[in-house]
């Protein structure tokens, strides 16, 4: 379960009032025990907080955890923090409660993957792993 793209480290976070965390820490568990170095930044993050993390951090990926229900309210607030500051090649990756009428949206505003209860932690491994360089 080694790494074998160039992404090496990888920011998850929990944006807004949702302060259930369990799934983001399998997921961040699961990524590091697989070669990358994982960044977790706690629950009930702003958007702005998220990208300051990434900037501070350099990251390479981020993966939105949400159960809230407001995904297509805060990820585009993310993804457009990240373009105001020259870091949109950074992918997106989500999981959590969306609902699948929801996946178009989210990969219309620049979401790379989207991954909902159930899906396996190697399926988030693998599609890391086939993410394409940072620019």
């Amino acid at each position: 379960m080694t790494s074998s793209t160039d992404i090496k480290r990888i920011m998850v976070a929990k944006p807004g009032l949702d302060g259930h965390d369990r799934g983001a820490k399998v997921v961040a568990r699961a990524l590091r025990d697989a070669g990358f170095e994982v960044i977790y930044t706690g629950i009930r993050q702003t958007p702005e907080m998220i990208v300051q993390a990434a900037i501070q951090e350099d990251v390479d990926a981020i993966g939105l955890s949400i159960l809230s229900g407001a995904h297509l309210d805060l990820f585009p607030l993310v993804i457009d923090g990240l373009n105001e500051n020259d870091m949109g090649h950074i992918p997106i990756f989500c999981g959590g409660i969306i609902p699948k009428e929801d996946y178009q949206a989210l990969y219309d505003i620049g979401v790379k993957g989207v991954f909902g209860p159930g899906t396996t932690l190697q399926t988030i491994i693998d599609f890391i792993n086939e993410l394409p360089a940072k620019e």
